[in-house]
Parts: structure tokens; C-alpha cells; sequence
């Protein structure tokens, strides 16, 4: 399966390649699962200045193939220096000459001719440099995400996008189709919250102008993808149920695991502490009660309730108070195994 993303007329596999989670992975691992995941025709790769080194495993792994993939990057700079400095440090980690997609990584606002920060002009320049190609944006905010759609500034847009996304997103995919404007969705498995990744693609195949990005890490995950792109795209029957059981199970406000609350202060892992009732039931809970874990968790006593995380939430979420919950929660569930041991 293909897709096209947009305007830009860039046709790729239905399936991307998020590479994030690289940055977890050896260099002899990444070289590894970059090039199986490229002869297996995954050819778009996403990526972020701010993704530590996952810029530079995909120069040394894949840069000798640019003609066979799309590449994608980011970044959060606020201003023109900051912006041509990313801009010429990702060339040269990426060890190619120019970027397929430039995006601009999750602004409160979508930058724009005449706003006065000078970033929309650079993206022009840069393209009429040839060092990006097409200009893109990522972001969480709905609001913000359909007023760049709108704007017709925008080549593509990445937001969130999962069988547990709710009518405004759809929405949101379905102007991006309206206007011709390339849907990356980001979070298919909305941080590790869905664990069938064969529903999730059979869903999403229902939307033919989205390009998931799948983030990977192991060789096992790429496996995992790689099965469920031989099964058949139309959900079962027991998909189906799995998606309204899970619907059911995660309606409402729950952690995403975005990381925009970082960096805590108190060093609380918040992606994976304030979601960490949903972890503990909706995967193998081993790893999450061995004692190193303990002892992350045991940090949200210590939570300064400065609230930059709150603040810098983009779903709005009371961070602080769901710690607290979650805390409580993990306690007890540690409390029943040591009593049943």
C-alpha cells in the first residue's frame, strides 16, 4: 500500500518509519534496523533536531541509499539564528545535501509571513536554496493544527492520529485532504497505550491520506509491522472489538506520553509515571514494578508543584494531580503482588 502526501506528490509506502526511538538503540543496531526497514520498502523516515543522536545513526545507516527514501526532520527553534543553525547541524548528521520535508516541531503558533519572527522567510529561503524541499509543521494543539492547514502555507501537517482519536481529529485528516495538505500522524499507538499493531494499521487504512510513522526501536518491532502489512487491511471482527474495548477503556483524559512536560525539575519521568495505571494493565507488568522502576516512581513524592508541566501540557491535562493518582495506584498494585508472593 501507498500513499501520497499532498501536494508535495511525494507517493511512499503507507507505513513510515519514526525515528525517535533510535536514539535508545546502538549504532550497530540502528545501521541495522534502518537498512532491513529500508529493503523492506519502508521509504519515509521521520526525525527531530532535538532527537539526540537518532539524526546521526540514520547518516551513518542509510545516507549511502538517499535516492531510496524520503526524509523528514525538525525544529523547535524560535528565531532565524536558531533556525539556520539546526537547519546546516541536521544536513551534516544526516550526511545528505538536502531534507525532503523541513518541519517546524510543535510551535504554540504556526509561523507565518509578516509575523515577525523571520522563521516562515527562512523556510522560503532554504527551499530556494535547495536545501529543503517542502515545508511542513508538527503539532498536538488542534486549533493550532487546522489554522496552519488553512493558512495554505503548509506542505504537510504531523499530528497525532489513532484508532482512540475522537471526531475533530478525523475531521482535522479529512481537511488535510480537502486542502491537499500531507497527513503524517504521529502516536499511531498513542505511546504504547494500543498494543495490536495489526488493528491499528487496519484502521488507520480506512484514511487513505494518512501516513502513520511507526516508532521502532528493536528489530522485533520492525517484525511485528512487517507481519501485520501481510494481513488483510480490512479490520475482523475481533479488531473491531478490540478498538471499542479499547475506546471504552481509555475514554477521556489520559497522558499521551508527547514529553512536552520535560524537563521535570523534581527528574519525575512523567511520560511514563502519569500514565503508569494504564501501563501496568495494558502490557506485561514485570518491568514496570522492578526496583529501579520503584524508585522512579517514588520521585512524584517529590514534585516542586511548579507546574511546567501542566503549563506545557498540550491536552490540557492537571499533571500533577494525575502523578498523585497514579502513585497511589502503582502502590497498591505492588501492595497485592508482595501479598499474593
Amino acid at each position: 500500500m501507498k500513499t501520497v502526501l499532498g501536494r508535495t506528490g511525494i507517493e511512499v509506502n503507507k507505513d513510515g518509519f519514526g525515528v525517535l526511538p533510535i536514539q535508545r538503540a546502538t549504532v550497530d543496531e540502528a545501521v541495522r534496523i534502518l537498512n532491513r526497514a529500508l529493503d523492506g520498502g519502508i521509504n519515509y523516515y521521520d526525525t527531530a533536531r532535538v532527537y539526540s543522536d537518532s539524526e546521526e545513526k540514520i547518516g551513518k545507516a542509510i545516507s549511502s541509499r538517499r535516492g531510496e527514501f524520503i526524509l523528514a526532520t525538525k525544529t523547535m527553534q524560535n528565531n532565524v539564528e536558531g533556525f539556520w543553525r539546526d537547519l546546516e547541524t541536521s544536513l551534516k548528521n544526516l550526511n545528505t545535501g538536502y531534507i525532503d520535508v523541513y518541519q517546524f516541531h510543535n510551535p504554540a503558533d504556526y509561523p507565518r509571513p509578516g509575523d515577525g519572527t523571520g522563521l516562515y522567510e527562512a523556510m522560503l529561503a532554504a527551499k530556494a536554496q535547495g536545501k529543503i524541499r517542502f515545508i511542513g509543521i508538527t503539532n498536538h494543539r488542534l486549533p493550532t493544527a487546522r489554522a496552519a492547514v488553512e493558512s495554505g502555507l503548509y506542505d504537510t501537517l504531523q499530528f497525532p492520529f489513532s484508532y482512540l482519536s475522537d471526531e475533530k481529529d478525523i475531521d482535522l485528516v479529512r481537511l488535510c485532504a480537502e486542502k491537499n495538505v500531507g497527513f503524517i500522524c504521529m502516536k499511531a499507538l498513542s505511546g504504547g497505550l494500543i498494543t495490536d499493531v495489526a488493528a491499528a494499521r487496519s484502521w488507520l487504512a480506512a484514511y487513505p491520506n494518512a501516513l502513520p510513522i511507526w516508532g521502532i526501536q528493536r528489530e522485533s518491532e520492525l517484525d511485528a509491522l512487517f507481519a501485520a502489512e501481510k494481513g488483510d487491511p480490512v479490520l475482523s471482527v475481533e479488531q473491531t472489538q478490540r478498538i471499542e474495548k479499547d475506546r471504552t477503556e481509555l475514554a477521556g483524559n489520559f497522558c499521551r506520553g508527547c514529553g512536552y512536560c520535560l524537563p521535570c525539575p523534581a527528574e519525575i519521568d512523567i511520560p511514563n509515571a502519569a500514565r503508569m495505571f494504564l501501563l501496568l494493565r495494558r502490557a506485561p507488568a514485570a518491568p514496570f514494578l522492578s526496583e529501579e522502576r520503584q524508585k522512579e516512581m517514588a520521585k512524584i513524592e517529590n514534585c516542586l508543584h511548579c507546574n511546567h508541566c501542566r503549563d506545557n501540557c498540550p491536552y490540557s491535562l492537571d499533571t500533577p494531580a494525575l502523578l498523585a493518582r497514579n502513585l497511589e495506584d502503582y502502590r497498591a498494585v505492588l501492595a497485592a503482588r508482595r501479598q499474593s508472593a
